[in-house]
């Protein structure tokens, strides 16, 4: 009895559940039928509109993003560790057939569509990083050996430069930059396509079904009927079709002869709710990459006074916590241990932050009067020439009638009649300091 029950529960086992090929390592995403008959891929999810747009926001964004390389000041401050070979290899070229805004998108793309993102890194003699380059994701996988050290395993293919008789290479961790999406065991993430393919498989298989209905519907649509006997119906039928299929002959006049009679069986999309069906998929799809909807198309619940403030919740709910996996993963593969107490890598999310001119200019204002940012602090924010220390670029400036009332009048003190200050900086300062200790008389 206990044999029958396994062999059913075999027979009927999920096909959406992952399947662990090794202990500890990779897992097979099971694309393929979804429950609305389509073929899901990562190739064909593509193809659909809403799919396409969500990744390419995505990948663009990261790709579009200042990445840079900083270095710890001894003061507790930061600054761009442009010296290091490493920052060319982020900002510039990581390797030289790429730039970085393509080596990024490709990462990106496949992180989105596999769950996963891999770079082959290469090393000079040092153990420096000289060059990264894209690996692919349904060709890699990740394993264990029998000491329980984590290895990688690529597949080539025939488009690869072959420098080895194998098909099979062999990476260790440190020769891979790899980028897990969301996974169960924090090695491999799991393919957002394949955990939601029968949402994907739904919008391909509506898609599919309103490019049959312009191309195939005859207007009008339904049976022919002759009180006779029709000798040869499949030349009536293909006379039909060939005056009224398709969408470039819809709502032509039918001429009826010899008795005919049509009636209409067709349902028309609207009762069917197939407008209704396609317009749920598409926010189906962007609910899946957490895309606001107004990004890939869809403005029925965007306003001007809204979609402000839904572009920055994309930036601090979607695009963040991307940006934290690859700023993290760069980090650990790409520095040494000392190097890690030294540098540091970054994304600035400054620019998609930013808001209408009014407002900018407003905040720095506040940070101005209040004494922290400097001229060339806004400046650099705004991408204008610096202006140099001689002219006062560089100081911070507060509001002078934010001041105690123990001090009114200090400064006016030390002014002679001729608008000129006397004494020195140090001395004002003296006299403001032997002021505010002198006890205040009621």
């Amino acid at each position: 009895m206990i044999n029958i029950f396994n062999a059913i529960n075999k027979l009927f086992k999920s096909r959406d559940k992952p399947k662990n090929v090794t202990v500890g390592s990779a897992y097979n995403f099971l694309f393929g039928g979804s429950t609305a008959g389509k073929m899901v891929t990562e190739r064909s999810s593509m193809q659909m509109t809403a799919v396409y747009s969500c990744v390419r926001v995505l990948a663009e964004a990261v790709a579009g993003l200042p990445l840079h390389l900083y270095k710890y000041t001894d003061s507790g401050g930061k600054d761009k560790a442009v010296d290091n070979p490493l920052y060319f290899l982020l900002h510039d070229e990581p390797n030289p057939e790429m730039t970085s805004f393509v080596f990024r998108e490709t990462l990106m793309t496949h992180l989105l569509l596999w769950g996963n993102a891999y770079a082959q890194l290469i090393r000079n003699g040092k153990g420096k990083v000289v060059a990264m380059y894209p690996l692919m994701p349904n060709r890699m996988s990740v394993n264990r050996d029998d000491n329980g050290n984590l290895y990688y395993k690529y597949l080539r293919s025939l488009e690869d430069a072959h420098r080895a008789n194998t098909n099979e290479v062999m990476l260790l961790p440190s020769e891979v930059l790899h980028i897990p999406g969301l996974g169960f065991d924090g090695l491999v993430g799991y393919s957002p396509i394949a955990m939601a393919k029968n949402a994907v498989g739904m919008a391909i298989a509506c898609e599919e079904y309103g490019a049959k209905f312009f191309a195939n519907g005859a207007t009008p649509g339904g049976i022919l009927e002759h009180p006779g006997i029709v000798k040869d119906p499949a030349r009536v039928r293909e006379s039909w079709n060939a005056v009224y299929q398709g969408s470039g002959n819809a709502h032509r006049i039918a001429v009826l002869e010899e008795g005919m009679k049509y009636t209409p069986i067709g349902i028309s999309p609207e009762q069917a709710q197939f407008l209704e069906t396609r317009k749920f998929q598409i926010n189906e799809i962007a609910r899946i990459f957490r895309v606001p909807p107004h990004m890939v198309g869809d403005l029925e619940k965007s306003s001007f006074s809204n979609i402000e403030q839904q572009s920055l919740e994309f930036v601090k709910y979607t695009l963040e916590p991307w940006l934290v996996r690859w700023e993290q993963a760069m980090v650990r593969s790409l520095l040494s241990k000392s190097e890690k107490e030294q540098y540091f890598i970054k994304f600035n999310v400054d620019g998609l932050l930013r808001g209408d001119y009014e407002s900018r200019m407003n905040g720095y204002a506040t940070a101005r009067q209040n004494g922290w940012m400097s001229a060339n602090d806004i400046r650099q924010l705004e991408n204008l020439d610096r202006i140099s220390a001689a002219e006062g670029g560089d100081l911070y400036l507060i509001n002078g009638n934010m001041t105690k009332l123990a001090d009114a009048g200090i400064f006016a003190a030390k002014v002679d009649t001729k608008g000129k200050e006397e004494g020195t900086h140090e001395e004002i300062l003296e006299l403001e300091k032997q002021n505010s200790a002198e006890p205040r008389r009621n």
